[in-house]
């Protein structure tokens, strides 16, 4: 045979090893998947317990839950039950527990709608035993507190999850009803809110006006913000200058973000209002991270931001939600140092900070420090925080008691927030549209391909769907930038671009749209099968890198 042509026949053969070699399956390969399927099935599972154990403490009239299991029994209340706990009931129904989201946890939004309005459409505190509300009197401060706590930390993350729904319904009947009220708060009486409420409620007010304008696309909510805004970004009333208290976590760090969430708005629809107020948002966040951090870049409590002194040396568990303004401030805005921060505190975590005392011991500084990394590590996947958020998890699943119940209070919500979040993680936003206590589903990422990992012990039938771009198509926002309250976005198919899917240990291919991912994909598993998955797009190379 002529050289040339055993040259050929060489070529040929060794193309024909490379594919047949390409082409064999391997477990292996999904041994990560395999690994996060345990995770996934656990936390799910969970969370459904949560939801169970709750549900038995709910009023046997009304059948809204108590504030805690202690002291707080006899009332609901919008800044805790409604904020903090009852939402997350509805969240992982609405994932895991159909019939409960669309029966139950509908029911409560009802019943809460009609006996809690009390100036218009705004909540006030409900008594189970008087049948009525809690105060004889209206107390407007009351009223303002929980109406902002209920919309930022409840009725926000369930927008964000489910766009519209009844749920945003209720958040803009009460959001329309507050000018009646106040638009800019500067008082509010009563010691139990704590001595930075002003700051809180503001903060929470500027987070939710800013995302229903992109919600809705409602001008007059970006100038409702502004309004606000305009109070503090100016040289008498900046954070950072006109306050000798400056509190950098929740109840109070709220400010921060909720200013920098305006000052994103106006960047894309306001260019006069983002000149006016850039130095101020410069000189805020760079004053924080002069004065308000650790020698690990974490921040503490509370300072003084005058001074510099540190009143409260505890560290934030909230980290993550004021390091989330300087992550989007910084792309925005082209400061690099804003960044290096956020990598900075990830990269301490693993080694410094595992079974941390967060928030005096309990789990809710578990859930927030968890919620907060996994933000971040999102858009800065930093190897350091993967390893400290797969040990910190278990050590939060661990103050679950065997009947469901956390900690019996409403921070227990908190618990299944945090849980769902990961879970998410670990599936790659992937989810299944019937939940199976049996059901193990987890997903990997390397190399441009997306692999998933699939059993159940009963088997399975039903459809994976891959996640839609919730920020576009629920929120509308110009962009997924890190914020409080978001589940975070992992793998979202372009709907009009191509995937090649191929199932093993079957090896059936086929190619299928982003619109038909999104959509779902139906799938049957025996008992006792395994099946594994593998996605990847023409222009994945740099995809799933978590």
């Amino acid at each position: 045979m002529p050289n040339h042509m055993k040259r050929l026949a060489n070529v040929i053969f060794l193309t024909i090893l490379l594919i047949a070699s390409c082409s064999k399956f391997s477990p292996d390969l999904y041994r990560e998947a395999s690994e996060n399927s345990l995770l996934v099935n656990e936390g799910f599972n969970r969370c459904i317990r949560y939801v169970n154990a709750w549900s038995l403490q709910a009023d046997s009239i009304t059948g809204l839950i108590p504030r805690n299991l202690r002291e707080s029994r006899d009332y609901w209340n919008a800044w805790d039950a409604a904020a903090d706990n009852y939402p997350f009931m509805v969240l992982t129904s609405s994932i895991l527990m159909p019939g409960y989201f669309s029966g139950t946890a509908l029911k409560m939004l009802d019943t809460e709608r009609k006996l809690t309005s009390r100036i218009g459409k705004l909540p006030d505190t409900w008594s189970f035993s008087k049948n009525g509300f809690r105060n004889e009197k209206t107390d407007t401060s009351r009223i303002i507190f929980g109406a902002a706590e209920y919309m930022k930390d409840g009725l926000i993350p369930l927008t964000e999850w489910l766009g519209e729904s009844p749920w945003s319904e209720r958040m803009l009947e009460i959001l329309n009803d507050l000018p009646a009220v106040t638009k800019v708060v500067k008082e509010l009486d009563g010691k139990s809110f704590g001595p930075n409420a002003v700051m809180e409620v503001n903060g929470d007010l500027l987070q939710v006006l800013s995302r229903m304008y992109w919600f809705t696309g409602n001008k007059e909510y970006l100038e409702w913000g502004a309004e606000i805004a305009g109070y503090y970004l100016n040289e008498q009333n900046l954070p950072v200058t006109a306050s000798n208290h400056l509190r950098i976590r929740d109840h109070g760090c709220e400010i921060i973000s909720g200013l920098c969430e305006i000052y994103l708005a106006a960047c894309y629809r306001w260019p006069e209002k983002r000149a006016e107020w850039k130095p101020f948002i410069r000189q805020m966040l760079d004053r924080v991270l002069e004065a308000g951090r650790n020698d690990d870049g974490l921040f503490y409590n509370e300072i003084n931001p005058v001074s510099g002194e540190v009143i409260s040396s505890g560290i934030a568990d909230n980290f993550g939600y004021t390091l989330n303004a300087y992550y989007f401030i910084g792309l925005i805005d082209s400061i690099p140092e804003y960044r290096d921060a956020v990598v900075r505190a990830l990269s301490v975590l693993n080694e410094k900070y595992r079974n941390f005392n967060w928030e005096n011991g309990g789990c809710d500084g578990y859930a927030d420090a968890i919620e907060g990394a996994l933000n971040l590590f999102n858009r800065e996947p930093v190897g350091e925080a993967r390893k400290w958020m797969d040990s910190e998890i278990k050590v939060m699943w661990n103050y679950q008691k065997s009947d469901g119940i956390i900690e019996g209070w409403h921070g227990d919500g908190n618990f299944a927030r945090t849980t769902i979040m990961y879970c998410l993680w670990k599936t790659l936003g992937v989810l299944p549209d019937r939940w199976d206590e049996k059901l193990y589903i987890g997903a990997s990422g390397k190399d441009g391909k997306l692999r998933l990992a699939l059993s159940c012990d009963n088997g399975w039938e039903g459809n994976l769907k891959f996640e839609k771009p919730r920020y576009s198509e629920n929120m509308h926002m110009p962009f997924d930038y890190p914020r409080i309250n978001q589940f975070q976005q992992w793998f979202t198919p372009d709907r009009k671009a191509e995937y090649r899917v191929r199932f093993f240990p079957s090896r059936k291919k086929v190619w299928l749209t982003g619109e038909e991912l999104i959509k779902g994909i139906h799938v049957r598993i025996e008992p006792g099968e395994k099946m594994y998955i593998e996605v990847k797009g023409k222009n994945t190379e740099n995809l799933y890198l978590f």
